[in-house]
């Protein structure tokens, strides 16, 4: 039997993959990066070299109580190989270094049971699934599907876009996992500088039509979904207040509730020259995480975000991630949710059946 089977973002929760720091660079200097991470800022701008060491031992520790937790809850933890991600490697048309394998959510999407390697953007990810491989492989022997998307050329005209939509030109699929979230049959897809069109188109052809894929556009072009919408449970969704609105909530999402986060709390811990190099916004400490449809993990400083939730009947593990903006993750981004119970199901008009 599969030990893939993850089909939406709340069912419970039986394994999972949690990132690491460890050797955590930041990304490449290039059109790419500059594109996905740091649109507003020059290449000779962009931060080099490896994370400070603090942060990455910081960040490990944190990552290690999250998985505590999730241990506690009976949920079997995996972590991905450690890899020297200073390494050169490229193609015939360009080179890079590796970036991090921080965030396992942006380069493998779960769907029942199949595990998809994404087209990634930033040029530094193309290689990133290879730390993955002895779980991969792990969950073909067991059974699950093991796809890869095409292998973008991702040349510089690929990251040619106009300031104000920085997105990937429609010259060939692009895009990471975390453009993704999951609600049974009907994906939500968003168009932003990690991910163009035509990655949904291809996602859209390669799941066939007992899928169906929503696009959001022009909403925000920053990177990822899961700071801008969080799938709790059915019926329930959290939307980002700066970026959404009952106007733009994806249409067939208005047949659920639709709550809005309240500001994220204590950034004035982090000093302006942090701030200089972090790749997250404030808005990734709204990126939780569902064991069940009952219980989520959240940022412990997010107390406003806390008593929504526990209003709405949820129950609440308050766990810190320290460096969650310099790194670019929260709970979502950092796992993987391999294996949940429950069932591949429609929930909205129209689904496919």
């Amino acid at each position: 039997m599969s030990k893939v089977w993850s089909c939406n973002e709340w069912d419970a929760l039986e394994e999972v993959i949690v990132g690491t720091a460890l050797n955590a660079r930041f990304p490449h200097a290039d059109p790419s990066t500059r594109l996905a991470e740091y649109p507003d800022r020059s290449i000779d701008q962009i931060p080099q070299g490896p994370f400070p060491d603090q942060i990455i031992a910081e960040a490990e520790e944190d990552l290690e109580t999250f998985a505590s937790v999730l241990q506690t809850a009976g949920v079997t933890v995996r972590r991905p190989d450690a890899w020297d991600h200073s390494k050169p490697f490229g193609t015939c048309e360009w080179q890079t270094t590796g970036y991090y394998n921080y965030c396992p959510r942006d380069i493998l999407l779960a769907i029942g049971d199949q595990l998809i390697e994404s087209p990634n953007v930033i040029r530094g990810r193309s290689q990133e699934t290879h730390s993955y491989q002895s779980l991969l492989m792990e969950y073909f022997d067991s059974g699950a599907r093991w796809f890869s998307a095409p292998k973008p050329r991702l040349l510089d005209e690929l990251f040619d876009a106009p300031g104000d939509e920085p997105i990937p030109k429609n010259l060939e699929p692009a895009f990471d996992a975390a453009n993704v979230l999951r609600f049974g049959r009907d994906l939500l897809y968003l168009v932003s500088a990690t991910g163009n069109a035509l990655g949904g188109q291809w996602l859209q052809r390669i799941l066939g039509d007992r899928y169906r894929i929503h696009f959001l556009e022009d909403v925000y072009f920053g990177s990822h979904i899961d700071s801008t919408l969080v799938a709790l449970r059915p019926g329930l969704v959290l939307a980002n207040p700066e970026r959404l609105s009952d106007d733009t909530i994806p249409p067939f999402l208005k047949e659920w509730e639709v709550i809005y986060s309240p500001p994220m709390e204590n950034q004035g811990r982090l000093s302006a020259d942090y701030l200089k190099q972090a790749i997250g916004s404030e808005w990734i400490d709204m990126n939780l995480f569902s064991i069940d449809p009952d219980t989520v993990v959240v940022d412990s400083d997010q107390t406003q975000l806390i008593a929504l939730l526990e209003k709405k009947g949820l129950n609440v593990a308050p766990v810190k991630l320290r460096h969650s903006r310099m790194l670019g993750g929260g709970f979502h981004c950092v796992t993987l949710d391999v294996r949940r119970r429950g069932a591949m199901e429609s929930y909205f008009k129209g689904s496919p059946s």
